[in-house]
Formats: C-alpha cells, sequence, structure tokens
C-alpha cells in the first residue's frame, strides 16, 4: 500500500467526517473519483492498519492513530499553500500544488518551510522583500 494513497485516504475521511460526522463510501468514491467496491478495499487496509473504524453500509470514522495523521497533513498542507501564497500564487493554485507536494516533502524541509513562514511573517525587512518580489511577478 503505497503510503501518498493512504494519506490522500486519511485526507479525505477527515474532511468527511468533519462536515458529515462519517465517511460514506460513496462520498469518498466521488472525492477519489474511484470506485465504491476499490474503496471498500482501502477502507478495510486502514482498519487493519488502526487507522480507521469502519462499519458496511455506515462508512468510516478516524481512529485517535488516524485522526493524528490527519491533523499532521492538514498542517502540512497549510504550511505549503501558505508558503505559496505569500509567494504570490493564487489561493486556489496554491491549494492544488500543495495537494500534489505535500505527499513528498521531507519532515525536515517542512519544518524548515514553516521557520520561514514564522519569520518572513514577523520581520518588516522581509515582509518588504516579499511584497518587491511579488511586484515582480505582475
Amino acid at each position: 500500500m503505497r503510503h501518498k494513497t493512504i494519506e490522500e485516504y486519511i485526507e479525505i475521511i477527515h474532511v468527511l467526517e468533519q462536515e458529515f460526522g462519517r465517511a460514506q463510501t460513496g462520498m469518498i468514491a466521488s472525492q477519489m473519483g474511484v470506485k465504491p467496491p476499490s474503496i471498500t478495499e482501502m477502507l478495510q487496509k486502514l482498519e487493519r492498519e488502526g487507522l480507521i473504524q469502519y462499519e458496511s453500509y455506515n462508512g468510516a470514522i478516524l481512529t485517535a492513530t488516524g485522526n493524528k495523521l490527519a491533523q499532521e497533513l492538514m498542517q502540512r498542507h497549510r504550511i505549503l499553500a501558505d508558503l505559496l501564497e505569500i509567494l504570490g500564487i493564487d489561493r486556489d493554485r496554491a491549494e492544488e500544488d500543495a495537494c500534489r507536494i505535500e505527499h513528498h516533502i521531507s519532515p525536515e524541509t517542512l519544518q524548515r518551510l514553516e521557520l520561514f513562514l514564522e519569520f518572513a511573517r514577523s520581520d518588516p525587512a522581509t515582509t518588504d522583500a516579499i511584497r518587491r518580489f511579488r511586484s515582480l511577478c505582475l
């Protein structure tokens, strides 16, 4: 089972669980563009991994372990999307690109990017330099 795929499922389950209380197979299938039988198979694997609790016809909810992973993934996504937006990327594009990047970035690089974001937001000289950079991109 590929790590990226697990992360994608966990993210989708998290979002659906937040909105609807559970992530039903059909909802996940719709979000991922995958047929429901494939979703059921993956949900059973995720349950064996201890990341979700799954009941046929009722759907899935994250376990404490799955929820912790979801929070980490959401944080990773936010950091990347925020960084791209600071660089002048449209927020919708930043969100899309963050989805692509987030599954491939190392924890060390992510930590450094988070520190840079904090620095950039709090340092007036850096804020000014970023503003000048963005004006070059117009």
